[in-house]
């Protein structure tokens, strides 16, 4: 990706080094502490059930979603000779600069996130963030939180390597931004609430998508606004779409494939959502709800 001349971003959050990864967070309510061991006992517990790790976490604290009384440290900016985190402020510029134009031509006004860098765990408006889980969305805050080791897994463990399969990751979570903006987020949480396990995962695969295919829309959208990509990045991201689907880890994790239990989509379903947008560029082009099949 030819981003060196891009703006940085203003919404970059910088908590590393900030002393908050180690031992255990004190929970609201008197609960005490979570330990390494009970977080590593929730992260296995959500994989294997599709359950949220933050929801296991209240589980297992005794309530309901952790309310967290260690406050998070003050904001700050990247340092701007840390290159990947100068990379990540470039792309969440580039889709605060999408989707301000794509929110105005549909007579909507769109809200930037916030884009937080932490390292070990973090305090979160959903919950204890965990690197564990992976970059993910927290529509409590209306942040984005991603440790950047991760990009070093998508490169090493999961075999995606380039800058346009990083760029696509922070694009998908910006794209659950867009979705929480829109109020379809909520409204998919209150009919899982409603629904069974396989029709709730059903309906979690379809949000899942719905962010890939917002993912693509921006990537199409920003190369054409201000050519940014080159040769084999749209490989690259397709390669990442591919290497997170829910078939792919399953078999690497247990050796046998449930698809009633996928919550994000197989690879290739994850590819082809993130194809349709990249290759209409439209937004309206997303509805997995209304899809007969995905």
């Amino acid at each position: 990706m030819r981003m060196d001349d891009q703006r940085n971003s203003d919404n970059v959050e910088d908590r590393r080094g900030s002393g908050m990864g180690g031992g255990g967070l004190r929970f609201g309510g008197g609960r005490g502490r979570l330990g390494l061991g009970t977080i590593a006992i929730a992260l296995v517990a959500s994989y294997f059930l599709g359950i949220n790790p933050l929801t296991v976490l209240g589980m297992l604290s005794g309530g309901g979603m952790p309310a967290i009384e260690q406050s998070a440290p003050p904001a700050r900016q990247p340092p701007a000779t840390d290159e990947t985190a100068m990379f990540v402020s470039k792309v969440l510029a580039s889709t605060e600069d999408t989707w301000h134009e794509a929110f105005r031509a549909s007579g909507r006004q769109y809200q930037e996130p916030k884009l937080v860098l932490f390292t070990g765990v973090t305090p979160t408006a959903c919950g204890t963030g965990q690197s564990a889980m992976g970059p993910f969305y927290c529509p409590g805050d209306q942040k984005v939180y991603i440790d950047l080791s991760f990009f070093n897994d998508l490169k090493t463990r999961f075999k995606a390597p380039g800058e346009f399969a990083q760029a696509y990751v922070i694009a998908h979570e910006v794209g659950h931004h867009v979705q929480h903006l829109l109020g379809i987020s909520e409204q998919v949480q209150r009919a899982r609430q409603r629904a069974g396990k396989v029709e709730a995962n059903e309906l979690s695969v379809r949000l899942e998508l719905q962010a890939d295919c917002l993912a693509g829309v921006w990537g199409k959208r920003t190369d054409t606004m201000k050519n940014v990509l080159e040769p084999g990045d749209l490989e690259a991201a397709l390669n990442a779409a591919s290497a997170i689907g829910d078939d792919r880890l399953q078999h690497q994790a247990q050796g046998r494939i449930v698809p009633e239990s996928f919550t994000h989509g197989s690879s290739a379903q994850r590819q082809n959502w993130f194809r349709r947008g990249f290759e209409s560029g439209d937004m309206n082009q997303c509805n997995t709800f209304k899809a007969a099949t995905l």
